[in-house]
């Protein structure tokens, strides 16, 4: 669990700035596997998601403790999950990267959408998957999967530390996702981050702009030669950047 809370003005920055950027800054300080492994966008999405981490975690389903009427039970984990995850948040789920059976479908999915989540993760798999693909809110997973939860997965604890595509996500961890994937930024990186990974993308675009135009990348990515120094600062002036 973290005391951090993530401001209005520190979402928009994440806002654009690309997982990759993310991932850079995150190995520059010694954090190598923070990129969610084998999940995908169920529909990609105009706008970046970007709040910070809710979890569920699933175990291995045993027969005689999943029968179908465990869902009658008003604190099945699944549900509170769905009806607790703050507005904001995203919804992470550990399936133990096992997308045999769904981990959640458009209903449920629906319904934490109109409650306000900012997006929700699992690598593991979605049933109804075109009805999540035709919500606004960003979902991520590993595939579509017919079979309810309850075949092989145990929804057990909420809002723990968990494991999502082989990467640790702890309460209150900065998720960002784009259309490549999703980043989980460690809750006392987030500012820092959000600032440093600014002012990357504001050079990326310059040199994006240099290359296009025919420059060569030697000396201007990285930039070591002087002569970009004053051509980026002549940029960023130019653009308001």
């Amino acid at each position: 669990m973290t005391d951090y809370v993530l401001s209005d003005a520190t979402r928009a920055k994440f806002k654009k700035i690309s997982t990759a950027s993310i991932a850079t800054a995150l190995y520059k300080r010694g954090l190598r596997n923070q990129f969610i492994q084998g999940v995908v966008p169920v529909s990609p999405k105009p706008e970046t998601m970007v709040g910070q981490a809710f979890t569920l975690r699933y175990i291995p389903a045993r027969e005689d403790r999943n029968p179908i009427t465990v869902f009658r039970n008003a604190d099945h984990p699944q549900r509170v999950a769905v009806e607790t995850c703050p507005a904001g948040q995203v919804l992470v789920m550990d399936a133990r990267k096992d997308a045999r059976a769904a981990t959640a479908g458009s209903i449920l999915i629906t319904r934490l959408a109109l409650r306000g989540a900012a997006g929700v993760v699992s690598d593991g798999g979605f049933r109804d998957a075109e009805g999540i693909a035709s919500l606004d809110m960003p979902a991520y997973y590993s595939k579509p999967s017919a079979p309810t939860n309850l075949t092989l997965h145990e929804a057990l604890d909420i809002n723990v530390p968990i494991s999502c595509g082989d990467v640790a996500v702890f309460p209150g961890d900065v998720l960002v996702g784009d259309r490549d994937g999703v980043m989980v930024i460690p809750a006392h990186l987030a500012e820092e981050l959000a600032d440093e990974c600014t002012e990357m993308e504001s050079y990326e675009d310059f040199v994006l702009e240099q290359v296009k135009s025919g420059e060569q990348i030697i000396g201007l990515y990285p930039k070591t030669k002087e002569e970009y120094e004053q051509r980026y600062a002549d940029w960023r002036v130019r653009h308001n950047r």
